[in-house]
Formats: C-alpha cells, sequence, structure tokens
C-alpha cells in the first residue's frame, strides 16, 4: 500500500470515528429518571390578562409572526381558545413588568390574550369596548384550567395594566374581574368590610405615603416617597381600573383607601 493510499484511509477511519463520536453526543446521555425530587413546582408563578386592540385576524397574525406573542388567544364569536405558544415555553407577552418584587414576568408567567378593539376616544370621552359574555365563558374557563395545574393563587392572577401601570391599560375598565374573583380565581376585597372602613376614611383621609406603602404591600411597582407624582397616579389608575372601574382618576380617596386596607389588612 502506498503512503498516500494508507494516509487516505486513516483519515477515513478518523473522520467516521468523529462521526460517530459526534452522533452519540447528539443522542445524549442516559438519564435515570426513576427518582423524583419531593420539593418542586411549576414555573409559572402569575397568569397575565391583556386583550388585543385589534380584531382577530390581526390579533393571530401579530401574535404568531411577530415578536410579540401569547400562550392563549380567545376570539369573540365563536369564542374560540387558541393556543399559540406551549405552557413550557416563555411567551413575550408581558414586556417590561413588576409584580411582587419580580421585575420582567415573561419567564415566570402565562398570558392569555383576549380579541377585544380596547377603546376608542369620542367627543364624549373615551369608550372601552364591552366583552361578550360567551367570550367570558371561554376565559374563565381556560384561567380556571390554568391556575389549578400551575397552583397559581387569585392575588397572581393579574392584568397587564397591573404589571406595567401607565404602559398598559388592558384589560380595561370592563373586564369582570368581580366575575372571576366569585368564582375564586382573583383577588377582590371584601364588600362588608370596605363599607365599614370607609366611614373612617372620609373622616381622615391618609397620607399618600400610607397608600404607596399599601399599593407596594398589594404588589405593585409605586414610589414609596410620599408624593403624588405622575408615576403614583398611573399606579392608582391600574388599581382603580380593576377594583373601582367606575372611577378611575389617579386621586387618592377614601374608597380607594377602604378597598386598600379591605386587601391588605390581617
Amino acid at each position: 500500500m502506498s503512503w498516500a493510499r494508507a494516509l487516505s484511509k486513516a483519515a477515513c477511519a478518523a473522520g467516521l470515528g468523529l462521526a460517530v463520536l459526534l452522533s452519540g453526543c447528539a443522542v445524549g446521555p442516559r438519564i435515570d429518571t426513576s427518582y423524583t425530587a419531593f420539593s418542586q413546582g411549576s414555573r409559572v408563578e402569575t397568569l397575565i390578562i391583556h386583550y388585543t386592540a385589534l380584531d382577530f385576524p390581526t390579533s393571530l397574525r401579530v401574535l404568531t409572526q411577530q415578536e410579540v406573542s401569547s400562550h392563549y388567544l380567545v376570539d369573540i364569536d365563536p369564542p374560540t381558545i387558541y393556543r399559540l405558544v406551549d405552557e413550557q415555553q416563555r411567551a413575550n407577552h408581558a414586556g417590561v413588568s413588576f409584580w411582587g418584587r419580580r421585575h420582567m414576568l415573561n419567564p415566570s408567567s402565562i398570558g392569555i390574550e383576549i380579541v377585544n378593539l380596547g377603546y376608542r376616544d369620542t367627543p364624549e370621552g373615551r369608550q372601552y369596548f364591552p366583552y361578550p359574555p360567551a367570550q367570558i365563558d371561554a376565559v374563565v374557563a381556560l384561567v380556571r384550567d390554568i391556575v389549578k395545574r400551575h397552583r397559581i393563587p387569585p392575588e397572581r392572577v393579574l392584568g397587564h395594566s397591573d404589571i406595567a401601570p401607565g404602559r398598559k391599560p388592558d384589560p380595561g375598565p370592563l373586564f369582570p374581574w368581580k366575575r372571576l374573583a366569585d368564582e375564586g380565581l382573583a383577588l377582590w376585597p371584601d364588600e362588608a368590610r370596605k363599607a365599614a372602613l370607609q366611614p373612617q376614611y372620609e373622616q381622615s383621609l391618609p397620607e399618600v405615603a400610607w397608600f404607596q406603602q399599601r399599593l407596594a404591600r398589594l404588589g405593585y411597582f409605586v414610589p414609596l416617597g410620599g408624593e403624588l407624582d405622575t408615576a403614583t397616579r398611573q399606579v392608582l389608575v391600574a388599581f382603580q381600573m380593576r377594583f373601582r372601574p367606575a372611577k378611575f382618576d389617579g386621586e387618592p380617596d377614601a374608597e380607594c383607601a377602604a378597598i386598600l386596607a379591605a386587601l391588605t389588612s390581617p
């Protein structure tokens, strides 16, 4: 055998060996899964509800073909639920966000987008679009299923406006949070406790710092300097839109104080 042929055969053998080695690496090591740790849980900590502010075809295109995405999309007629991202994968729905000392919630949350046009500005003011009852029924069923499987507590079922006040208004003041609360799926103040507390706050309204501290205790990202600044007003609007949707002007008042106290007091 010539020197050239011997060298060629050696190179071929080395290449074949490398190919086999790489093939073995691609398969991965054998992993024994016969043991399971007791201390574990879902990576999902929060459920975030949005509206799309778009019609269904546009919503579907945006959520499947652009950088923004969500795990679920709930249409209007019929109220079909579409899964766009597997729950084990991260969807890009929350953006710059905060709740309860955790920033950037995309990796630890599930997002539900509801087909709803959001709002329109008219000479009479901003008008929000309602949610059809059948669509809400579908949303409630989906939320119930998700929170049960991932053991998400009611205080971590949130709106986009809760985690990004001032930047996002969805799902808006017409989203029926009370309906979710009645189903045990979302947070809501005890009405009797709120009514009992409100007269004392009508007599003496707490300082702005009190509102800030209570909002922060609830989970909102809010300044704590005692000033009624723009950021604090934005958080108050988000809070009011969710828990007192009849009036969300960003002003601290006795009813807001009573709701906050009912939600955050032992």
